[in-house]
């Protein structure tokens, strides 16, 4: 779906700020819903830097620093880092029973 021409951003914000009924902003415009007046509004705000845009997906940049790997040593055994165990609160000698799943391994403690 093509991406709908806005006009002046500035010009949809002293409208609204000026009260000038919805409908009528919608005819000025050439929007049909009062959703595409909401969304052109929000974005607006966010062209005039008067609230700052959303960052999209699950974080960016900042999960892949907190990204730690795991291991399997010669015996086929899984090696967990000693800082991610300690931080999950688990203890000396727990056990956990393992499965696969759709997304890959899951640990649950018994």
């Amino acid at each position: 779906m093509p991406k709908k021409k806005m006009g002046d951003p500035e010009k949809l914000i002293k409208m609204i700020a000026d009260q000038i009924p919805q409908a009528e902003i919608m005819k000025k415009i050439g929007i049909k819903t009062s959703t595409q007046l909401k969304t052109a509004y929000a974005n607006a705000l966010i062209a005039a830097g008067k609230v700052p845009a959303i960052m999209g997906g699950r974080g960016g940049q900042k999960a892949e620093s907190k990204k730690k790997l795991v291991g399997v040593g010669k015996r086929g055994s899984i090696i967990v880092p000693a800082d991610v165990v300690s931080g999950l609160g688990v203890g000396k000698n727990e056990r956990f029973s393992l499965r696969k799943t759709k997304a890959g391994l899951a640990l649950k403690k018994v």
